[in-house]
């Protein structure tokens, strides 16, 4: 059985000025032509579909936070939120990898690179010709960067690099040709570890790109472990202050957090499109399943959890693109990462009881859609790692 998305209403009710209102549509018109249709067929393959990367750059959208001089469109956290929403409606695995490559690709040029930096790398990257990945999590070290292994030693003007990194998202395509790679720098005179942020070209000897993890979710996104090799690379490829890396990382993660939160969202808009329009035909009993109380109440529960996801994606990122101050907007993006990911994953299941049967089966959408929620809640941070965020932030004292 296949579901096509293609066609259904445009359930999304908030209010948005002009430009992100045409950019939802646009985007929506993209997925529904150029990424449903292959969608069961690239989770089968495990493959990202660079074409489909390409595309989404001539559309502008990893272009969509930087400001026009570097050819985006200087649409905010808002806009991209957006094109990662309606991208994961349709597909979770497209989604991430906008979503990182804007995110943490582009996201951490913008904030941090120097302008020989911008103008070397961003062109390609903004265009969509090139991705960008970012090396934080490491087989030792994942939400605790303070255990982080990886190092980085200057020596004669070059930052030699050893080390290794782990599931890092967009590490291994054709097309991609920077990495940040987080690493420890030195030590600092409390003890911990300074960390610091290096660019290092995809090209570099001693890169070593690993083979594609076998994943139950988001199988068609580029995902790889890293070794680094005595790699070498210029003093002057360090991304921002030496030491100030583990702060350019964690602001850099808030913005990934509501990325996250948007194709959280973006599934959960599916998940109801979806149980909507089966629950209105599937008969039992002499009529829909949508009749039943049983089913009905639990797919309004999933346009409550819609609703709410939404808002507080959309507050997190007007946050970031009012300025607000970083504590305000680093809550916000915990909150709503942490809503929007355990929804979609309540709203999968919810899904895949609605279906029956037709749920569970591989050619249809609703069991891709059930992989691809679990990760929401471990990426960017798990959700014991976000409520820890957010008691932090109300004052207690929690470890």
């Amino acid at each position: 059985m296949v579901v096509n998305l293609g066609g259904m209403p445009n359930m999304h009710t908030s209010p948005e000025n002009p430009g992100h209102t045409k950019l939802r549509d646009a985007v929506r018109e993209f997925a529904d032509r150029e990424i449903a249709p292959h969608i069961a067929r690239w989770d089968r393959e495990s493959r990202l579909p660079v074409e489909v990367v390409h595309q989404m750059g001539e559309l502008g959208l990893f272009g969509l936070t930087a400001p026009e001089e570097y050819g985006g469109s200087d649409l905010g956290l808002t806009g991209l939120s957006i094109a990662v929403e309606e991208i994961g409606r349709v597909d979770q695995s497209v989604g991430i990898t906008l979503g990182a490559g804007v995110g943490l690709g582009v996201g951490t040029l913008l904030a941090y690179g120097t302008e020989e930096q911008k103008q070397t790398w961003l062109p390609d990257l903004v265009a969509g010709r090139r991705l960008g990945a970012f090396g934080l999590t490491e087989p030792g070290a994942g939400s605790d960067a303070n255990a982080m292994s990886t190092t980085a030693e200057l020596v004669d003007g070059q930052w030699v690099i050893n080390g290794a990194k782990q599931f890092i998202t967009n590490s291994g395509t054709p097309i991609t040709s920077l990495c940040t790679v987080a690493a420890r720098t030195g030590t600092l005179p409390d003890g911990r570890p300074e960390l610091s942020a290096i660019l290092v070209p995809t090209d570099t000897p001693g890169f070593i790109v690993e083979p594609l993890h076998d994943k139950m979710s988001w199988r068609s996104c580029d995902t790889h472990a890293l070794r680094f090799e005595d790699v070498r690379v210029p003093e002057a490829n360090l991304l921002g202050e030496r030491g100030n890396g583990f702060k350019q990382l964690m602001i850099s993660l808030n913005t990934g957090r509501v990325a996250v939160a948007a194709l959280a969202t973006g599934c959960i808009q599916a998940m109801l499109e979806l149980s909507v329009a089966h629950a209105g035909v599937r008969p039992t009993f002499g009529g829909p399943i949508g009749r039943k109380q049983g089913v009905a109440f639990q797919i309004a529960d999933v346009e409550v959890m819609l609703q709410a996801s939404r808002a507080l994606t959309y507050r997190a990122a007007a946050l970031k693109d009012a300025g607000a101050p970083l504590d305000e907007f680093r809550r916000a993006s915990s909150v709503a990462k942490l809503y929007a990911t355990e929804s979609a994953v309540t709203a999968t299941r919810i899904a895949a009881q609605v279906f029956g049967g037709y749920g569970v089966m591989e050619d249809g959408p609703i069991a891709r859609f059930y992989r691809d929620a679990k990760v929401l809640e471990i990426g960017e941070g798990t959700s014991e790692l976000q409520r820890m965020l957010i008691a932090r932030g109300l004052g207690l004292p929690v470890e």
